[in-house]
C-alpha cells in the first residue's frame, strides 16, 4: 500500500514536471511568435511608408518633367525629340535637379513603344528589351506598381551588421501623365517612369528594431527558462529528499515495531529462565562449598555448572536490559570522567594484550546523562574494540566538539566492519562472534537514543572500526 502511494506521488510529480515543460515551451513559442509578428509588422509599416514617399517623389518628378520640360519644349520646338542634344540635356537637368537630394539610383523614362527614351544611366538609352511585363502592365492600366529588391534574405539581413548601400532598393513604376494645360487633355499617358531608390539606410533602422525585439524576447525567454528550470530542479531535490526521509522513516518505524516485538518476546523468555537459572546457580554454589574437600571430579563438574550459570545469568541480564531499559536519571556530568574510570579498569588488560589505549580527550565538556547507562555504553564500545584488535594494535578514544553537542569517538586498528554488515550490526541478535549474543551494540544504541543522541558506525580511512556517539549539549537536566 505504501509502495502504491509512493508510486502515485512520483507519477503526480512527473505530471507536474511535464506540465511545467509544456507551459515553458508554449510561453517561449508565444514570445518568439509575438516578436516575429511585431518585427514583421514594423517591416511592413516601413515599406508602406517608403511606398507612399516614393509615390510622392514620382508624382513630383512627373509634375516637374511636364511643367519644366514637356510644355517648354512643345512651345519652343513644336514637338519632343530627345535625339536633340539640347532637349536631352534639358530633360536630364530637370530630372537630376528634382531627385538630387534623394537617394535615387536611377531614373528611366519609357516611351509608348517601351523603348528607353531617357535614363540617368546613358548606356541604357535607346534599348527596347528592358521593359518587361511590369512596365507593360503600368502602361496598360495607368496604375503605379512597386517592387522591393533585396540582395539578401530577411534572416541574413538580421545578422548583417554592416549593410552596404544598395542592399535594399525600392522600384516604383509610374505612368508619365499630362496635366491640363493649353490644348492638352489631363491624364494622357505619354510614357512610363521607373525610379529605383536606395532605402538601405532606412531599412537598417527596421532591422535594428527587429534585432532588439528578438534579443529582448530571447533574453526574456532564457530568463524564464532558467527560472522554471531552477524551480523544477529545486522541486526535484525537495521531492527526492522527502522520498528519502519517508523511506527512512518507514524503515525506522518497521525496525521499531520489529524490535518492540523482539523485546516483548525476550522479556517473557528471560523472566521464565531467570528464576530457575538463579536456583541452579545458588544450588551449585552451595554444593561447591560443601564438597570443597570431596571428589575432585565432582568439584570440577559443579564448578563448570556454576560458571555456565553465571554466563547465562549475564546473557539473561543483557536480554532484560535490552527489552526493558531502566528509567534514566539525568544529571550534569563530564564524559571524560567516565572514560577515565574505564581506562583505569581496562589498562592492565590492554597491557597484557599489547594494545595501546590512547586517550586523546580533555575534560570540561558537560552533557545531561545517566552516568551508569553512559558508562556502560562507553565500556561496551571500548570492550568490543579490545576484542577486535586482538593484540599489537591501538585503541583511540577522543572527544570532538561539534554543532549542537559533542562526539565521543572510539576507533581501533582492527579489521573494521565489512561493508555488507554495517547496516546490520545494530540489529538485536546479529553477531559475527561465536559466543556473542548480538545485543551489545543494540543496547548501546538504546542507551544513546534514550539520551537524544545518535550512534554512528563506520570504518577509518586507514582501516579499523570507528564508532561515534553524538550527545547533545547540556541544557536543563
Amino acid at each position: 500500500m505504501e509502495s502504491e502511494h509512493q508510486d502515485l506521488q512520483v507519477k503526480s510529480f512527473q505530471l507536474v514536471k511535464l506540465l511545467s515543460w509544456t507551459l515553458l515551451i508554449v510561453i517561449i513559442a508565444s514570445s518568439l511568435g509575438l516578436s516575429v509578428f511585431l518585427a514583421k509588422h514594423a517591416d511592413e509599416t516601413l515599406l508602406e511608408k517608403q511606398k507612399e514617399f516614393a509615390l510622392l517623389q514620382a508624382e513630383n518628378l512627373n509634375h516637374q518633367i511636364y511643367r519644366r520640360f514637356i510644355l517648354p519644349t512643345l512651345i519652343g520646338y513644336g514637338r519632343i525629340g530627345l535625339k536633340n542634344k539640347e532637349q536631352m540635356d534639358r530633360l536630364d537637368q530637370v530630372v537630376r535637379s528634382t531627385v538630387h537630394s534623394f537617394k535615387v539610383n536611377e531614373v528611366r523614362v519609357y516611351d509608348p513603344e517601351l523603348t528607353v527614351s531617357y535614363s540617368t544611366d546613358t548606356d541604357k538609352i535607346g534599348k527596347a528589351d528592358l521593359a518587361g511585363e511590369f512596365i507593360k502592365q503600368v502602361l496598360d492600366t495607368g496604375k503605379p506598381r512597386y517592387e522591393f529588391i533585396s540582395k539578401k534574405s530577411t534572416l541574413a539581413l538580421i545578422f548583417d551588421f554592416h549593410m552596404r548601400p544598395g542592399t535594399m532598393q525600392l522600384k516604383i513604376v509610374y505612368p508619365l501623365r499630362s496635366e491640363k494645360s493649353l490644348n492638352i487633355d489631363e491624364n494622357v499617358i505619354m510614357g512610363v517612369m521607373e525610379l529605383t531608390q536606395d532605402i538601405t539606410e532606412d531599412y537598417q533602422s527596421v532591422i535594428n528594431f527587429e534585432r532588439l525585439i528578438l534579443f529582448t524576447s530571447s533574453f526574456s525567454a532564457l530568463i524564464l527558462f532558467a527560472t522554471i528550470m531552477a524551480i523544477i530542479r529545486r522541486a526535484d531535490i525537495v521531492n527526492e529528499q522527502r522520498m528519502q526521509d519517508r523511506r527512512q522513516f518507514e524503515k525506522e518505524l518497521n525496525q521499531s515495531e520489529k524490535l518492540a516485538s523482539i523485546g516483548r518476546m525476550v522479556s517473557g523468555v528471560a523472566h521464565e529462565i531467570r528464576n530457575p537459572l538463579g536456583i541452579i546457580r545458588s544450588s551449585s554454589e552451595l554444593l561447591l562449598k560443601r564438597m570443597k574437600d570431596g571428589d575432585q571430579t565432582n568439584v570440577k563438574i559443579l564448578g563448570a555448572i556454576h560458571e555456565e550459570t553465571k554466563r547465562l545469568s549475564r546473557t539473561v541480564s543483557d536480554f532484560l536490559d535490552y527489552a526493558r531499559p531502566r528509567k534514566i536519571a539525568m544529571s550534569a556530568l563530564d564524559p571524560a570522567d567516565l572514560l577515565d574510570k574505564i581506562y583505569m579498569f581496562l589498562e592492565s588488560k590492554c597491557r597484557e594484550s599489547n594494545i595501546e589505549l590512547r586517550c586523546n580527550y580533555v575534560h570540561g565538556y558537560q552533557v545531561c546523562a545517566d552516568s551508569d547507562l553512559l558508562y556502560r555504553a562507553f565500556y561496551n564500545l571500548i570492550g568490543n574494540a579490545i576484542q577486535a584488535v586482538e593484540g599489537d594494535g591501538y585503541i583511540s578514544v577522543f572527544i570532538d566538539e561539534t554543532e549542537g553537542g559533542i562526539n565521543v569517538v572510539v576507533s581501533d586498528s582492527g579489521s573494521g566492519f565489512p561493508e555488507g554488515i554495517i547496516e546490520k550490526v545494530k540489529d538485536p541478535f546479529f553477531t559475527t562472534k561465536d559466543n556473542g549474543t548480538g545485543l551489545g551494540l543494540a543496547i548501546v544504541t538504546n542507551i544513546v537514543e534514550s539520551h537524544n543522541g545518535k550512534l554512528r558506525i563506520g570504518n577509518n580511512p586507514e582501516g579499523g572500526a570507528r564508532l561515534e556517539i553524538f550527545l547533545p549539549e547540556k541544557k536543563d537536566c
